[in-house]
């Protein structure tokens, strides 16, 4: 079943960095869409519920210089 989770990131100030992020979670297994608003600091991310892992979420965002604050 496939559904959105949004999570805080910390830190995102353009639309570079949106697209920075959204690349990084969109190649993770399970993902089907990724929004990201940096005024509003948070990422949406859809996919398969069981299939989104906050860790990997949390290295991607990481990875893309960001620093996750969690789930909202």
């Amino acid at each position: 079943m496939s559904s959105t989770t949004v999570f805080a990131v910390e830190g995102m100030t353009c639309g570079h960095c949106e697209r920075a992020v959204s690349a990084e979670l969109a190649a993770l297994p399970g993902v089907t869409a990724v929004t990201a608003d940096a005024r509003a600091g948070r990422v949406t991310i859809a996919g398969p519920a069981d299939r989104i892992d906050e860790e990997q979420v949390r290295a991607a965002v990481d990875e893309a210089g960001f620093v996750l604050g969690g789930r909202l």
